[in-house]
């Protein structure tokens, strides 16, 4: 199967998949591609933003609601279970479309205001509730005074590449996702490119790997490619357990049929002949619509054998994981896969030479993939062409913490991180102070007030110390102890960390004693505790570095980097846990001193009911007082007083 041009092989996939009879005969593929992709309708179109954001913000009820009504009303409508537009904040989110006239989006629809919302809307009537905004299309007519989606300050500065299709097709129809041009750049790879051609294109492109190493892609293509083998395989890195990061679940939901043919031409460009996605078992909702996917893509012939007489044979499955962290190094994830327990293997050899049952295999992460038919149906240049000069594309971030736009976001490499905070997040919330923001547990990474104007670039980022990361996104504001996040990140990789090497074993358990005796106030001021508490002080930074220079994998060498910038970055916060045994956000509850103001306090005796440890003191109707030596720093006096009497120092 060959053909001179690009849309000859696009025409032909149309034609083999949606206008054939012979393949269906549903008058639904027969319509034209602009109502199998959903831009224009023939009855009502109701859109339910039903990925798992949109579901805990519940969005299952709003859809419930939303049927009942139909059902109730006889009105005929497309009731579709949708994927997420990645403005989280705004769930449950409801998009409605009726023949002839713009598609509206409509902002935190609970339940109760279904009915209020449809029956305005499918009378022609713009009902009086929040609206993210319109969506542009020139052949259809536009709502008067509403803004357009585009414009919505949480979008306006976004470059959504690989969020196009997200939370507005849906997710497991394959005509609606061919409609909008899926599936062509696998056509034209098979049919028009060999696979060192294919690997060439994405190594021109400059295409970085995005789980936060940003290794070439193309390099890694090529070694497999050119290594010999009977067998070959394809993986895709799914697992996503790294704190604070979600968008490659959220995507996943959300447009599954992209990351299905971005691993159909990496196998064709690897010459695998096997691909799987490896994918945490609580992903259910991910896990569901993948594999509904899949039975998609393989009825239509996408997947399998001889794929469109072209001689080409893959076969792709889920192959469903552990949520360990340890799952997100590639050695480890092979070792899962071929059912063994998830533990790095020492590198070189590669993967890319020596992977899955000792055969090439390349693994890639999601966000990674879902670049690559973009690059083959756009071209090397065009890929180029986004981006700066060292690092090309754009970035997907999951927005959390102290932000006002919290959400899946993308945005183009080179792009300021305030300009990602006050732009795209919206500011801080509650107009909180600025503190850092954390680029991932797996890197440690803090983004602080010095260095806020850093492009998110490659080159950029290493020059101050930091990396990418995977995704996450995390604000901090003044009220977060740095010191009690490091001991948070350290507990993390002593309880992941999959025991092989004696570094992190050990490293991260000794790590983190340390930062508990920081935190924690000495039982006994006279006992040995103060003077083992400054010794471990001392030996911290020398033990990270030892942990971070001879740990096996990535994982257990990004361990101690929350501990080190730390210190570096928030070194007076340490101090003051070390020399002060005070904590200025009063996070660390076991630093916290509780004292009762006599003049403000009335002797009502609810802190003295309450106390757990009768470290409290005094008569009905007179001033109390807690005794010191007692006092477990519980916090309970505190809740209960209703009077301020209880000053925490």
């Amino acid at each position: 199967m060959t053909f001179d041009t690009p849309t000859d092989s696009r025409e032909f996939l149309i034609h083999k998949v949606l206008l054939d009879p012979k393949r269906d005969t549903e008058e639904s593929l027969k319509k034209p591609l602009s109502y199998l992709s959903g831009e224009r309708v023939h009855k009502p179109l109701i859109y339910v933003g039903m990925a798992t954001c949109g579901k805990i913000a519940g969005a299952g009820k709003t859809y419930l609601a939303i049927r009942n009504y139909l059902d109730e009303h006889g009105v005929d409508a497309d009731l579709t279970a949708g994927g997420c537009v990645g403005l989280c904040k705004e769930e449950p989110i409801v998009d409605i479309q009726l023949p002839g006239k713009a598609r509206l989006s409509f902002s935190r629809v609970s339940a109760g205001k279904v009915q209020h919302l449809l029956d305005d809307i499918l009378n022609d009537n713009l009902p009086e509730m929040p609206v993210i905004g319109q969506y542009k299309n020139p052949v259809l007519q536009n709502w008067e005074q509403v803004p357009y989606v585009d414009d919505h300050p949480f979008f306006v500065h976004q470059k959504r590449l690989l969020l196009e299709h997200c939370g507005i097709i849906d997710p497991v129809s394959v005509d609606s996702y061919i409609a909008k041009g899926g599936y062509w750049a696998f056509t034209d790879a098979i049919s028009r490119y060999t696979p060192e051609q294919v690997c060439d294109i994405i190594d021109r492109s400059g295409l970085a790997g995005r789980g936060g190493g940003g290794f070439p892609a193309g390099a890694k293509w090529t070694a497999a490619l050119n290594t010999a083998s009977d067998q070959k395989f394809f993986v895709c890195n799914a697992v996503e357990s790294d704190p604070g990061s979600y968008m490659n679940r959220a995507i996943l939901e959300s447009n599954p049929h992209r990351l299905i043919e971005a691993m159909l031409i990496g196998a064709y460009a690897t010459g695998a002949g096997k691909a799987f996605v490896f994918i945490r078992e609580e992903f259910t909702l991910a896990i569901r619509r993948l594999e509904e996917a899949i039975g998609q893509a393989s009825a239509y012939g996408l997947i399998g054998h001889h794929i469109f007489d072209s001689g080409v044979n893959i076969d792709l499955v889920v192959k469903r994981g552990a949520r360990a962290f340890v799952c997100g190094e590639e050695t480890a994830l092979n070792n899962s896969i071929e059912g063994r327990r998830a533990m790095p293997s020492s590198k070189p050899p590669y993967p890319a030479e020596r992977g899955l049952w000792d055969k090439p295999t390349i693994v890639n992460n999601v966000e990674t993939l879902f670049n690559v038919p973009l690059i083959i149906k756009n071209g090397a240049n065009w890929f180029r062409s986004q981006g700066t000069e060292h690092s090309k594309g754009t970035k997907l971030f999951t927005l959390s913490g102290s932000i006002e736009n919290y959400g899946t976001a993308e945005v183009p490499m080179g792009m300021t991180f305030r300009d990602i905070i006050y732009n795209v997040g919206g500011g801080m919330r509650e107009g909180r102070t600025f503190k850092a923001i954390v680029l991932g547990i797996n890197s440690g990474a803090y983004i602080t007030g010095d260095n806020l104007d850093t492009a998110v670039d490659f080159e950029a980022l290493k020059n101050i110390g930091a990396s990418l990361g995977s995704g996450a996104f995390v604000v901090i504001d003044q009220h977060v102890c740095m010191v009690d996040l490091a001991r948070f990140f350290t507990a993390f990789f002593k309880n992941e960390s999959c025991g092989k090497c004696i570094p992190c074993r050990e490293g991260t358990a000794r790590m983190l004693e340390v930062m508990e005796k920081v935190t924690t106030r000495p039982a006994d001021d006279k006992s040995f505790q103060t003077l083992e508490r400054f010794k471990g002080v001392m030996h911290l930074k020398s033990l990270a570095r030892v942990i971070s220079e001879t740990s096996l994998c990535s994982l257990g060498k990004s361990a101690p980097n929350a501990i080190l910038n730390t210190l570096e970055h928030f070194k007076d916060e340490f101090d003051a846990h070390i020399f002060e045994r005070k904590c200025a956000a009063n996070v660390c509850t076991d630093l916290r001193v509780y004292t009762i103001d006599v003049d403000a306090c009335t002797g009502c005796t609810a802190c003295f009911t309450k106390c757990p440890v009768e470290a409290i003191i005094g008569s009905p109707r007179y001033p109390h007082f807690i005794v010191q030596e007692k006092c477990i720093g519980c916090g309970t006096c505190f809740d209960v007083c209703k009077f301020n009497a209880v000053i925490i120092k």
